[in-house]
């Protein structure tokens, strides 16, 4: 998971940062209503103001009262996630807005994110089901298209990735190493959103849980990453996990179809994205071996902006000025990233490790300035 890959003192680090520049102090809170429930978390409690709510549109107003960056969760019984909200810092208040339907949910805290977290179980009764102007059917069918083509493309470039692993050619590895996470970071949150695929395939050596060993539970691309970096050479260990690695992007590009999609999931998703570039490719933490950050980072940029023109004309009905600002900074960020490449169409970035600390405090400016408005697209494809 993206929280799981990040060191606590990171993640707040990052969250502060982003708190700053976009006032998420300022922006949860208490609510009311029959559908909003209040989330208080802290560092060993996570309490709901209630636990049933109608099927519709249900909004989470969360706070954070405890000392670590937490999470918060709307999860499946099976632990699908319905819905996130990461890096909520220390003090900070969120909201977020999410589809559900009628059935029986947990709301999950994770203090420091990491573990299963603290949770409370909730009921959602039958109520009215959300109401969705016919544009946003068309959207989500578009979007699971989106995702199924990015996991089909991923595969065959997975496939090049493993074979110059198998075939011990370091140099081909490294080549096909970025291009094949490209499709996998367009789409991560629809990955996430199965809880069990995104641990095994995109996991940073630090997200490793209480217990679990390096050498045994550690896989993934990261994983053979840090043998082609910063060990130099592969081994038969390293063939196991390319063959490994294949096994569970073919189990993601199986399920795709398989998840839970709607307009507020989508516009939620395209946050996650932003805050995945805000505490993991801006700071360096992703690709702390290859170097290749600004590969994912504008990966997580074009799914982000997918999810939004395919929301965007609903968007614009209800918050124009919103729609006005969500142009404007994507067009600014995306201008901030072809500065790092050859040309527009070309995936060849400049290896983060050669850009500075000056223009690595402009990108996450970019990021936040992203960001703190992107947060508000779920609400403004909501039905009134």
């Amino acid at each position: 998971m993206r929280a799981a890959r990040l060191s606590v003192i990171t993640a707040a680090t990052a969250v502060a940062a982003l708190t700053a520049v976009t006032g998420c102090t300022e922006k949860g809170g208490s609510g009311s209503g029959d559908n909003v429930i209040n989330v208080t978390a802290t560092d060993d409690k996570c309490e709901v103001s209630k636990n049933e709510v109608p099927a519709g549109h249900v909004e989470l107003a969360i706070e954070n009262k405890g000392s670590k960056v937490n999470e918060v969760y709307i999860l499946f019984p099976d632990d699908r996630v319905v819905t996130e909200r990461e890096n909520i810092g220390p003090g900070t208040k969120q909201r977020v807005t999410a589809e559900v339907k009628a059935g029986a949910y947990q709301i999950a805290c994770k203090p420091g994110m990491k573990g299963n977290g603290i949770r409370q179980d909730i009921k959602v009764t039958g109520g009215t089901a959300a109401k969705r102007d016919a544009r946003l059917d068309k959207a989500v069918a578009a979007y699971r298209e989106y995702s199924q083509t990015q996991a089909d493309e991923t595969l065959p470039l997975a496939e090049t990735f493993a074979k110059a692993v198998k075939d011990g050619d370091i140099e081909a590895a490294k080549k096909a190493y970025a291009p094949s996470r490209i499709g996998w970071e367009r789409t991560e949150p629809v990955a996430e959103s199965f809880g069990d695929i995104d641990p095994k395939v995109d996991l940073r050596e630090d997200g490793l849980e209480e217990g679990q060993d390096l050498e045994k539970d550690w896989t993934g691309w990261h994983r053979i990453e840090r043998s082609l970096w910063k060990d130099k050479k592969l081994t038969a260990r390293d063939s196991e996990l390319a063959d490994q690695l294949i096994t569970d992007l073919t189990d993601w590009q199986k399920r795709v179809g398989k998840a839970e999609i709607t307009p507020t999931s989508m516009a939620n998703g395209a946050k996650e994205l932003l805050d995945e570039v805000a505490t993991g490719k801006v700071t360096g933490e992703e690709e702390r071996y290859s170097h290749t950050d600004l590969v994912d980072f504008k990966a997580n940029v074009e799914g982000a902006e997918k999810s939004y023109e395919l929301l965007k004309a609903v968007a614009k009905e209800n918050d124009p000025a919103l729609v006005t600002e969500l142009d404007k900074q994507f067009a600014a960020l995306n201008g901030l990233l072809d500065k790092y490449r050859a040309d527009k169409t070309s995936y060849d970035f400049t290896s983060y490790d050669k850009v500075g600390e000056a223009d690595r405090k402009e990108l996450s400016d970019a990021v936040n300035a992203l960001a703190e408005p992107l947060s508000k697209l779920a609400a403004a494809v909501v039905v009134k």
